[in-house]
């Protein structure tokens, strides 16, 4: 029997928890390392930090210094679920690929970094390759459902004359980090200036979701542009992390616009919120293709932004150490598939 797939979490709040219990789940893997800023999960087991039963495969020490984990021959892949930015994630991506461990991030910026950072990007696939590892940015969106499905979707197309695709839902799930991008909580003005000033990031995904469409269409898109507008509650929201009152914001509806040529090609809309049902709103993804044929999808309620990136990103992990070494997207990699067996039958090669 092959030796388990050693892994590194690096980041344990609501993603990198969820992502460290799955993995937990699936036979095959083993966590040997964790590591967190929170001083309140700090020296404790992860068993006790993920509120579960002891075994072999989660009784690591959590750590702050990542230098006590990140380090050669420690682990095959390390799993960063910190921030949305390449630019914060690098140094992170850095370590680990240099010390020979495959990366899966939830950054969504790193789903393709190429957008906003081309130069970081061919950084990345340099290192990388030099360390014979591969590097990887996944989630439900960006990444799998705005992108990666409707390019799939359009395989089946003679052409397309445009693309319109909508995702609604709910943001529950989520930790604090995602709520103050949205600006959930603020005041309609607050929002407004945050979006002026960068500080409320709204959806960080469709200038990659972009990228990828151009990359995959082999075009060059004449403009880019994006909306974002505050969603005003009128009833009280809560959830674990966050409460709002009425005429606070509990979301952001964020519109995104390519256009090839003089026309628009791509239309994209982004509602996203907390407790949505509160206010009759439903949940789902939209995915309606003008083109021959014409190709509608409906998905209701939504595919869950929680568990579904969770989820994607666990079942990459064989794909990722399967591929050839350097930075990678969706686009490169073999259609994703959940893994139901024992992981180390779906990695080619595991060094004793």
């Amino acid at each position: 029997m092959k030796r388990k797939i050693r892994v590194i979490i690096w980041g344990l709040g609501s993603m990198g928890s969820g992502i460290a219990k799955m993995i937990l789940s699936k036979k095959g893997f083993t966590i040997v390392g964790a590591i967190d800023m929170d001083p309140g999960k700090i020296g404790k087991k992860l068993y006790e930090v993920l509120d579960t039963d002891a075994n072999e495969d989660n009784n690591c020490i959590v750590v702050k210094d990542a230098d006590e984990v990140i380090k050669p021959q420690f682990a095959d892949i390390c799993m960063i679920a910190t921030a949305s930015f390449t630019k914060i994630v690098f140094p992170f991506i850095k370590r680990a690929a240099e010390a020979g461990m495959n990366v899966i991030t939830t950054a969504e910026e790193m789903s393709y970094p190429k957008a906003l950072n081309p130069e970081l990007s061919e950084e990345m696939d340099r290192i990388a390759k030099e360390n014979r590892v591969s590097i990887l940015g996944t989630g439900v969106n960006p990444g799998f459902i705005m992108d990666l499905i409707v390019i799939a979707l359009t395989g089946v197309c003679d052409k397309v004359d445009s693309l319109n695709v909508t995702r609604v839902n709910d943001l529950a799930c989520f930790g604090k980090s995602v709520m103050e991008e949205q600006g959930i909580g603020l005041r309609p003005e607050e929002f407004r200036e945050g979006v002026k000033n960068n500080k409320v990031a709204g959806h960080v995904g469709f200038l990659q979701s972009f990228g990828m469409f151009e990359e995959a269409f082999n075009v060059k898109f004449s403009d880019v542009r994006q909306e974002k507008w505050p969603i005003v509650t009128k009833v009280k929201r809560s959830t674990d992390t966050v409460s709002v009152n009425p005429g606070d914001v509990a979301g952001c509806r964020q519109l995104g616009f390519a256009d090839l040529g003089d026309r628009e090609f791509i239309r994209m809309e982004h509602p996203q919120q907390i407790r949505p049902e509160l206010e009759n709103v439903e949940t789902g993804d939209y995915i309606n293709i003008k083109g021959y044929p014409d190709i509608n999808l409906r998905i209701k309620p939504e595919i869950p932004g929680g568990i579904a990136t969770i989820a994607i990103c666990v079942n990459m992990i064989p794909l990722i150490m399967n591929s050839t070494p350097g930075l990678k997207t969706m686009l490169d990699l073999p259609v994703p598939r959940a893994i139901i067996g024992d992981v180390r039958n779906l990695v080619k090669d595991i060094s004793n």
